[in-house]
């Protein structure tokens, strides 16, 4: 049996969600998940798809309660939004080679949306980390390496 798969974006508010009821599914099934990080705008790009705000824009009642659900989910948990997520993507791929993904997912999810911060900051993203217990200068080195990027485009590569 192949163990099924998670593919996710730290900006993604369904990936946070689905993040947080996996455990429940494991507990229940006995199945672990395996987390592969990927660009959601990437995917989008590949398969010629847009984000909701675009793919809605032609039926304004559509957009215009997506645009509702999104600002009542943004005021009600203090989220920060339209954040590029490229460092935290790398860094979640960097994690994974060096075998602390899950707590860095943990973290990184916590910044986003538990405790939002500006993410896409590098400042801000390695004190976060840091916090977390994370060797957050190690991480944001191999951010910029060439096996890091090459990964995390054949991540979405793949998912595509």
């Amino acid at each position: 049996m192949t163990a099924p798969e998670f593919l996710f974006d730290f900006g993604s508010p369904n990936a946070y969600l689905a993040h947080r009821v996996l455990p429940q599914i494991e507990a229940r099934t006995g199945v672990r998940f395996t987390y592969t990080p990927v660009l959601l705008g990437g995917l989008f790009k590949l398969t010629g798809n847009q984000a909701p705000m675009l793919a809605f824009s032609g039926i304004p009642n559509k957009l215009a309660y997506e645009m509702l659900e999104l600002r009542r989910f943004i005021a009600r948990h203090r989220i920060p939004f339209q954040i590029n997520t490229l460092l935290l993507m790398r860094g979640a791929v960097a994690a994974e080679m060096d075998g602390v993904l899950a707590d860095y997912v943990e973290a990184g999810l916590h910044h986003m949306w538990e405790e939002p911060k500006k993410m896409d900051d590098p400042a801000v993203w390695a004190e976060a980390l840091a916090a977390s217990g994370l060797d957050a200068e190690r991480l944001l080195a191999r951010t910029k390496d060439e096996d890091v990027k090459a990964k995390l485009l054949a991540n979405t590569e793949a998912a595509a």
